[in-house]
């Protein structure tokens, strides 16, 4: 059963200066089908003091986020498909505002410290769920509520197209800075979509470049199952000492990051837990930062979506059976594939012939533990967990309160298959 959450106040807030008229085109990568969705931030906030003037909270947050909208004033328009003819999406400025609401629910600061008991369970913390991106919705909605402890949740949906995670943390810790009086504005918000925008006709690739986008045959259900089986929700920590572990077994003379073990292994034991038909074709689809992977650069401050996916690929059998060094080496070498000529095939693939993922096999992994989403201090300190609105079936990794280097892992999974997940992901094994 959800916990119960009253709505106290539903508006739109508009930018507290004029901002500029017009219609901005969005980028081939903004414009992706898979992209039509909202991003869905929820932060925990635990106020040192023992009364809080709700009242002047609100009205400083509505205060900031007037004044944040005036230079991202896209995010107060609405975005709909290109009237032009063309394909891709635009978004329409004309300071038509952003949601904002105030609750108020029942639920204490202390249930968010695990995994949510269903995985819809928080959804009325961001009451505005938008459906369909392109249907006339504020791309950006902000819910504020109190909970029965005196404590808060910050709700936050931003548009897909409009920006992605690195973007959206930046937006959010420019709204904290006005928030609690600070002036300054760093990086400056860059629009330039053009930069991610084909820069020749279309041109056939190898689509063994891009497993991403290769379908697979599915040998035991494997959409339908997540499609019909109900999802347990799960949440587990893993702190340096852990990952070191992980490392260690790796038994390989490369050196491997940390999100490269510590991905191969959530990969490796969700894989396992499913008991998958060993010929199965199972993949790894993460996010990418391409700022730096293009030439040139994108500049600091370009908010749209600067990222693609790498793909590790492997049959079920050599996932579950060859050690963690494996599938470790496929995730490091699916990283080191991206670069300007991977980055602009896919930009071509998704403008000309509409490309998206295959679902197929699939874990969808987001690394949100690197966005700054643990900084933002909106006037109540900095929030004690950060996580998403609904835990789903895509695997999120996630900053924890003041543990610099641990991360926690947010992913549902089908309920007959989550005891041996948790004991596989728990367990340092190869």
């Amino acid at each position: 059963m959800s916990s119960s959450v009253v709505v106290k106040e539903a508006v739109l807030i508009t930018p507290s200066e004029p901002t500029p008229i017009q219609v901005l085109p969005l980028s081939a990568l903004d414009s992706q089908l898979f992209l039509r969705f909202t991003i869905e931030y929820l932060l925990v906030y635990k106020p040192s003091r023992h009364v809080l003037d709700k009242s002047a909270t609100v009205n400083r947050i509505k205060a900031a986020l007037g004044r944040a909208l005036v230079p991202y004033y896209p995010l107060a328009g609405r975005v709909r498909d290109r009237t032009n003819g063309s394909s891709g999406l635009e978004v329409v400025c004309r300071a038509q505002g952003a949601a904002f609401i105030q609750a108020a629910s029942d639920l204490t600061s202390k249930e968010f410290e695990g995994a949510p008991r269903h995985k819809t369970q928080w959804r009325k913390l961001l009451s505005l769920q938008v459906d369909d991106v392109l249907k006339g919705a504020p791309p950006l909605v902000v819910q504020l509520t109190w909970l029965s402890d005196g404590s808060a949740t910050l709700g936050v949906g931003f548009n897909h197209c409009l920006c992605d995670g690195i973007g959206s943390a930046e937006f959010l810790n420019l709204l904290a800075e006005l928030a609690t009086g600070k002036q300054k504005l760093t990086p400056q918000p860059v629009w330039n979509r053009f930069l991610m925008d084909p820069k020749k006709p279309y041109e056939l690739y190898q689509q063994n470049n891009h497993p991403e986008f290769k379908k697979v045959p599915d040998l035991c259900g494997f959409v339908s199952r997540f499609s019909q089986e109900r999802l347990a929700p799960t949440s587990v920590t893993f702190n340096r000492r852990r990952v070191n572990e992980l490392k260690k077994l790796t038994y390989s003379q490369s050196s491997f990051t940390s999100f490269e073990v510590l991905s191969a292994h959530i990969w490796k034991s969700w894989a396992t837990s499913l008991n998958l038909p060993p010929n199965q074709t199972v993949k790894l689809l993460f996010t990418v930062n391409i700022r730096n992977r293009v030439k040139p650069s994108l500049p600091s401050g370009y908010y749209g979506n600067g990222f693609v996916l790498g793909c590790a690929q492997a049959s079920a059998r050599d996932l579950v059976e060859k050690g963690l060094g494996y599938a470790s080496g496929l995730v490091k070498r699916a990283k080191e594939r991206v670069d300007d000529e991977y980055v602009r095939e896919v930009v071509e693939s998704v403008s000309w012939s509409g490309t998206s993922p295959d679902s197929v096999g699939v874990l969808i992994m987001s690394q949100w533990s690197r966005l700054g989403l643990e900084k933002v201090d909106i006037g109540m300190g900095r929030p004690v967990e950060v996580g998403p609105i609904c835990c789903d079936r895509y695997c999120i990794l996630l900053p924890v309160y003041d543990q610099k280097d641990s991360v926690k892992v947010n992913v549902a999974v089908p309920a007959t298959a989550v005891d041996k997940y948790l004991y596989l992901l728990k367990t340092i094994a190869t």
